[in-house]
C-alpha cells in the first residue's frame, strides 16, 4: 500500500514562508517539527478543544515527549505544503500521531514524522501526567474511527 492512500484524521495546508528556508531555498529541517505542531493544533481545534491558552479545557497541556521527522525531497518558498495528521495510538495519558507532507497529494509525501504527547495537568507550580479527559478522548476516537472505517 502506498502511503499516500492510508487514512488520516484532518488536512491542514501552509504555505512555506521565505523566512523558513536556508541558504540553499529549502526549508530548514527545524520547521518540519513546528509544521507538526500546527497542524495537530489545527486538528485539535476543529474537534472543539483548544490546546494552550486560556480556553483549554480542565487546564490540561500536551507537551511533547518525543519527535521524529524523515525527509524525502525538498520544499521550497511559497511551496503550499499539506500536512495529514493520523492518530497512530491513543493511550490513557498520552497521544501518538502521525504526520505526512505533500506538495502534491497525488505523489508520495515529502517528509514524514512522528509526536508522542503526554496528557498532564498544572497545579500549584507542578506538572503531572493525567488520564485524557474523557470528551478529548471521545472525540480523538471518534475522529481516528472516521479515519479508519472497519
Amino acid at each position: 500500500m502506498r502511503e499516500d492512500s492510508k487514512n488520516y484524521c484532518y488536512e491542514h495546508s501552509r504555505r512555506v514562508e521565505f523566512h523558513e528556508t536556508d541558504l540553499a531555498g529549502i526549508v530548514h529541517f527545524s520547521n518540519f517539527y513546528r509544521y507538526m505542531e500546527s497542524a495537530e493544533h489545527a486538528f485539535m481545534r476543529s474537534l472543539g478543544h483548544p490546546v494552550h491558552g486560556r480556553a483549554a479545557e480542565d487546564g490540561v497541556g500536551w507537551p511533547r515527549v518525543s519527535a521524529s521527522c524523515e525527509f524525502r525531497k525538498p520544499a521550497r518558498n511559497d511551496d503550499v505544503l499539506r500536512i495529514r495528521v493520523s492518530i497512530e495510538e491513543i493511550r490513557t495519558r498520552s497521544v501518538r500521531y502521525s504526520f505526512r507532507f505533500y506538495l502534491d497529494p497525488g505523489d508520495d509525501p515529502i517528509a514524514t514524522g512522528t509526536v508522542a504527547v503526554a496528557c498532564v495537568q498544572f497545579k500549584d507550580g507542578e506538572i503531572s501526567a493525567v488520564p485524557i479527559p474523557e470528551q478529548i478522548r471521545a472525540d480523538l476516537k471518534s475522529a481516528e474511527a472516521a479515519a479508519n472505517p472497519e
